[in-house]
């Protein structure tokens, strides 16, 4: 781990520091408990005496102007040729968490559990597979909190998908007389994932229409398509483009029920100009790649191998859907059709000089898409890293109780080894920076320098 505020003369006097923007140059944060005293990496800041020696009291704007004028640095700093935006589960959930919109990997497993009891007469609920599976003895229900809230409440420490990494791998050892509540048991989760990634698109609440207007005007013109990547099934990405009018290349060609094709990704739009003398094109503006490499709630694999894009709510059958369920199996599925042809897309784009890679709600938990990144950034002298997210410090974990930060071991299950590779990194002087901002609250606002302007 690294100790990041103060230096050793100043331990004792070391505050509670929530990380807002973390660089190898420096890095900002706010003190936990009463969020009114802002750092740097050198201490307190304040704002500096004017003329007459007043001081005013430095406040969040003068905070946020702060880390808005690194942000920008980066952003602006040079004319980029490549920007890819990766977006992960994160960039689905609102402030308030509010379902409706978009779920944590925990919501979807407290909803699995539930649902599994409702079905308890015909399938097994999720306790009694742990237990079969022997995924972590089948302990996996706090038994206080149960009673408190009368439904089964699973303990911290249950991960939906190191549960589903064990449940497939004991799939084929299931005894015969078994396999079929089994086999329905495990469809049926797969069904709820499905339901429970399945939302629709509201501007009021969800900024995704923001931040692609953002990119496209980052992108400029002249053909240059910026590049959305993400892990999640859902189709926000496409709503909030049909809303605001864009055009997408998503790998499908353009007939009438549409057919994988990832070459469609190298097309782009153009007209001609009448002119007498030459044969002039111009592209066609707002226009971007969308690369969804864990698949889609609207594709489906048909009989004969083809896939194709179809209404999200026709298909049905588990067995058809094109969509890497989480578990460990992910990095052997993304050798598979189409998953392959996604990820070398992925891979091709962060490996283009002169690129802008910015996540938004990606843990870097997915060991197969981590590591591509981090090679990248070593082999890639041109490629910059911004990584946003509701906390920026995954390996240190807040105390309620004792009102202090507690180191997360890197023995524990919790600790997030490829988002540490990266702080390394960028110790080393990889050109990475952290920001902390999720897509639907404050994101867009950062990367578009609204808080350079902002009175306090």
């Amino acid at each position: 781990m690294f100790f990041f505020f103060f230096d050793d003369d100043n331990k004792s006097d070391e505050k509670q520091i929530e990380l807002h923007y973390l660089s190898n140059s420096i890095s900002y944060g706010v003190d936990k408990i009463d969020e009114k005293e802002f750092f740097d990496s050198h201490g307190i800041l304040e704002k500096q005496e004017s003329k007459d020696g007043s001081q005013d009291e430095f406040k969040e704007g003068d905070f946020k102007r702060l880390i808005s004028e690194k942000i920008r640095k980066t952003i602006y700093g040079e004319k980029y040729s490549n920007i890819v935006f990766l977006a992960g589960a994160g960039a689905s959930v609102t402030p308030n968490q509010d379902p409706k919109y978009g779920k944590t990997v925990r919501m979807i497993a407290d909803n699995v559990i539930e649902e599994l009891h409702k079905c308890s007469d015909t399938l097994y609920t999720l306790e009694k597979l742990a237990e079969k599976c022997r995924y972590k003895d089948g302990n996996i229900v706090d038994n206080r909190k149960s009673e408190e809230k009368g439904i089964p409440v699973l303990v911290d420490s249950f991960n939906l998908e190191d549960f589903l990494s064990t449940l497939f791998h004991y799939r084929p050892y299931v005894p015969d007389d078994d396999k079929e509540k089994f086999n329905k048991t495990i469809d049926k989760i797969l069904q709820l994932i499905k339901e429970n990634t399945n939302y629709s698109y509201n501007g009021k609440f969800l900024k995704h229409g923001a931040l692609l207007n953002f990119l496209s005007s980052l992108s400029g013109k002249d053909g240059n398509k910026f590049s959305v990547i993400t892990t999640n099934y859902d189709v926000l990405i496409e709503e909030a483009a049909a809303e605001n009018n864009f055009v997408i290349f998503d790998g499908f060609n353009f007939t009438p029920l549409p057919k994988f094709d990832s070459n469609m990704f190298e097309w782009n739009l153009v007209k001609e100009i009448q002119n007498v003398n030459t044969r002039e094109v111009e592209y066609k503006d707002k226009i971007f790649n969308l690369v969804k490499i864990h698949g889609s709630l609207t594709w489906e694999k048909q009989d004969n191998g083809d896939i194709v894009r179809k209404n999200k709510d026709s298909i049905t059958e588990t067995d058809k859907m094109v969509m890497v369920f989480p578990s460990s199996d992910k990095f052997a599925q993304s050798y598979q059709e189409p998953y392959f042809e996604l990820f070398t897309k992925f891979q091709e784009l962060i490996k283009r000089p002169n690129t802008l890679l910015i996540s938004s709600g990606f843990s870097f938990a997915d060991d197969h898409i981590s590591k591509m990144i981090t090679q990248a950034l070593k082999n890639n002298s041109g490629l910059k890293l911004l990584v946003t997210d509701f906390n920026i410090d995954p390996n240190r974990q807040w105390n309620e109780k004792s009102k202090q930060y507690d180191e997360i071991a890197e023995t524990d299950t919790k600790y997030n080894k490829n988002w540490q590779e990266l702080v390394h990194l960028m110790n080393e002087g990889y050109s990475i920076s952290f920001l902390k901002a999720t897509m639907n609250n404050d994101l867009v606002d950062y990367l578009s320098g609204r808080y350079l302007n902002d009175e306090n």
